[in-house]
């Protein structure tokens, strides 16, 4: 059997992709041009691959077994393809990136421009995301992550400490006096997260002990840069990182809060897929992360202050 190889990718995009619509687009090709591409496939093969109806694409049984083995053989040729990347001398294509809304805005887009700088053939395409996305399936080059990791199927890379604090503005606490305890934070209106991992309590460390504390209040937002706003404009007492407060503490718009009660210590990590060869442009950039974020770069010096 005489196959053009040329048609196989076409062939698994349409697959993936569940439409030739979409194949089509993913592919920088016309709808009608994959079509074509797919009939001739099935003409070569002299077996329908796929069942086409006005609104559904379904594979045949032909199909699915024929996808198996292509998809196998297409990984392999991805990595030999990633593999002499990394002898290349060049960094390019485009880096694919999840990262979380507020740490992305505030320090990774801020490093941006000096990736591009270095390296002008790469393309950078970030997603702001505070759930956590499938790499693989969601086609992730990397991401960026704070906390717990959970995916161990992932390879992380620790960047840098996230240290949190809880604080309040100086005119909260004015009128509503600053705590000595947690009996009497209790008594204060507390600015909550969604996303906590943890859930809606609070976990401190105090006297060597570890103390949980379930904060109640009039405001709860899934964006800690609502909650940032919400301290500064006076509403309550929250527990943000410091790579958002720490300006604020150290300029006097914000003031820390039971400092001896130590939140957990979490940490920032670039975490990308188990490949057997890492593309260069991935390496390269976890390099650079490595670089700016961790404990010789600005970002520590500025962001990770000894505030306790």
């Amino acid at each position: 059997m005489n196959v053009d190889y040329t048609l196989l990718p076409i062939f698994i995009a349409i697959v993936e992709q569940g439409s030739l619509t979409k194949a089509a687009e993913s592919l920088h090709m016309t709808k009608s041009a994959v079509s074509k591409k797919l009939i001739a496939l099935e003409a070569q093969t002299g077996i329908r691959l796929i069942t086409r109806s006005t609104r559904h694409l379904q594979l045949t049984e032909a199909g699915e077994l024929y996808y198996s083995y292509l998809k196998k053989a297409h990984q392999a040729i991805n990595e030999g393809n990633e593999m002499l990347s990394r002898y290349s001398g060049s960094v390019d294509g485009t880096l694919k990136i999840s990262a979380p809304m507020v740490f992305g805005h505030l320090h990774l887009t801020a490093l941006l421009p000096e990736s591009l700088k270095r390296w002008p053939q790469l393309h950078a395409e970030i997603v702001f995301d505070d759930k956590l996305v499938d790499l693989v399936g969601d086609g992730f080059d990397m991401a960026v992550r704070i906390g717990e990791l959970q995916d161990s199927s992932l390879i992380s890379r620790t960047l840098s400490p996230c240290h949190s604090v809880l604080c309040a503005s100086p005119k909260w606490l004015e009128e509503h006096g600053n705590p000595n305890n947690l009996d009497e934070l209790a008594e204060h209106n507390c600015l909550l997260y969604s996303y906590f991992q943890a859930g809606q309590t609070w976990l401190f460390t105090y006297q060597g002990k570890k103390v949980r504390f379930t904060p109640t209040g009039n405001f709860r937002a899934n964006s800690s840069l609502a909650l940032h706003q919400a301290a500064l404009q006076g509403l309550g007492i929250c527990q943000l990182p410091q790579f958002i407060v720490a300006p604020d503490i150290l300029a006097g718009r914000l003031v820390t809060v039971l400092p001896e009660y130590h939140l957990p210590l979490h940490h920032i990590y670039a975490v990308y897929p188990n490949r057997k060869f890492l593309p260069k442009k991935v390496a390269t950039f976890l390099d650079f992360l490595q670089e700016t974020l961790g404990s010789s770069g600005d970002y520590q010096k500025n962001y990770e202050l000894k505030l306790l």
